[in-house]
């Protein structure tokens, strides 16, 4: 089987966009303090969600590769919830949150879409 392009993923290219808008936002307003801590967390979640797919998009089975995504899911809740603290922590402020917010929603979107897809060609008997 010939390896998928991850790169080509409309889902990787907003996931890995939004990776670097965080990593912007947090070292721009997250104080230093945080940087092991919360800083950290955030940045770690965001870049597990486009290496998720990325690293799926390389399994030999749909199933396998669906599983990734949800994986990407599961970080990308964590994203959610860590620009929440950010944000009642006064990190970001109001424009900045829902800017990265925006972005945040909009992959959730493209992966339940990806997955969505996924789900219909397994269940159609493709398995690669």
């Amino acid at each position: 089987m010939m390896a998928r392009d991850f790169r080509g993923i409309l889902a990787w290219q907003k996931a890995d966009d939004l990776a670097v808008e965080i990593y912007r936002a947090t070292g721009r307003c997250f104080p230093r303090e945080e940087r092991y801590a919360l800083t950290s967390q955030i940045r770690s979640a965001a870049v597990s969600v486009a290496a998720n797919i990325a690293e799926g998009s390389g399994r030999r089975t749909l199933k396998d590769f669906r599983s990734f995504l949800y994986k990407a899911q599961g970080s990308l809740s964590e994203v959610e919830y860590y620009l929440h603290l950010a944000r009642r922590l006064d990190y970001l402020d109001k424009d900045d949150y829902a800017r990265l917010e925006a972005q945040r929603a909009e992959v959730g979107r493209l992966l339940a879409g990806f997955i969505a897809f996924l789900d219909r060609q397994i269940a159609q008997g493709h398995t690669v």
